[in-house]
């Protein structure tokens, strides 16, 4: 039960972006260039990171090169009220090592793809509350994989109170449904802490080329330059392809990846970040077509590098 609790928050972390962003609109705007107005916006952003090669626990290695393109439409009939359309796509390329025994072995998949769609809708009641609903689907798969058993969906719904000025505070509750296993239903919360004028606390997105946003601190050196370090849980699970030893089974990578990052903002609306960071505690998992563990395999500490950037129109 303990460890379907963690699956779920790191879950819930694919759509809790779009819950941080609601709660960072209340904050009083000075109506400069970044302030949110009314009528048609929309966004971009993105990544790419190389996991450097982590040995197995059974003998050989593996690494991974991962890529993130997302990008949405929305419209704010005022600073609390709005509903937008999110597309993203991600790349996780797999490589396994040479190895005698075990995943490293058996090469058990290479190139995996996700699309995912959301849809969220976020409107304000009184002075200070404020609720989103965000209803989601993502399709996750090896190259060669049956696009309709790749799909899952789900539904996430939160409600934030603006304590201050400075901090805001959110509970919700969650449901994805899950390949070949149970859906998972969790709890929700969010926290956007501006603790000083430089530093805050918030549930953000952490990496934009991986799947899973955590808690991260950030300190804003000046208007242009920023750093912030985190950590999160992150899962990625997906159906493998119909040839090679495993036909449609499915796959799991799970860490916690803690980073570190450098970010210039060219203006309120556009930024680039370096990442790098470590991913802790990682799992390999292989089950079959029916949700039976064929292979599971821990990894050392793996490295990572790379960029992000997001632009907002």
């Amino acid at each position: 039960m303990k460890k379907q609790w963690i699956i779920g928050f790191g879950l819930c972390f694919t759509i809790l972006p779009y819950l941080c962003a609601a709660s960072a609109q209340q904050r009083p705007q000075n109506g400069g260039a970044g302030s949110p107005q009314a009528g048609w916006s929309s966004f971009s952003r993105g990544g790419a990171v190389h996991q450097f090669d982590s040995d197995l626990e059974q003998g050989g290695s593996f690494g991974a090169t991962r890529f993130n393109i997302e990008a949405g439409q929305g419209y704010s009939w005022n600073r609390r009220n709005s509903v937008s359309l999110s597309v993203s796509y991600s790349y996780d390329g797999y490589s396994f090592g040479p190895g005698e025994r075990g995943m490293a072995a058996s090469n058990p998949w290479d190139d995996v793809h996700s699309i995912s769609l959301a849809l969220p809708a976020r409107w304000g009641f009184g002075d200070d509350w404020s609720t989103i609903v965000i209803p989601s689907i993502r399709s996750s798969g090896e190259s060669g994989s049956d696009f309709e058993d790749t799909i899952t969906g789900g539904m996430l719904a939160g409600v934030n109170y603006r304590f201050s000025d400075r901090l805001t505070i959110g509970p919700g509750i969650g449901v994805i449904s899950q390949l070949e296993d149970s859906a998972t239903v969790f709890p929700v919360l969010i926290i956007d802490w501006r603790i000083t004028d430089r530093l805050s606390l918030e549930t953000g997105r952490g990496l934009a080329a991986t799947v899973g946003p955590g808690l991260t601190l950030k300190y804003a050196a000046n208007e242009r330059w920023s750093m912030l370090v985190g950590g999160r849980y992150e899962k990625l699970r997906f159906r493998l392809a119909d040839s090679g030893s495993d036909p449609g089974g499915v796959g799991e990578d799970a860490s916690f990846p803690l980073f570190a990052s450098i970010t210039y903002s060219f203006s309120p609306l556009t930024s680039v970040s370096m990442v790098g960071g470590a991913e802790l505690g990682g799992e390999l998992k292989q089950e079959d077509n029916k949700g039976r563990s064929i292979a599971e395999e821990s990894y050392d500490s793996a490295g990572f590098l790379g960029f992000t950037f997001s632009v907002r129109l």
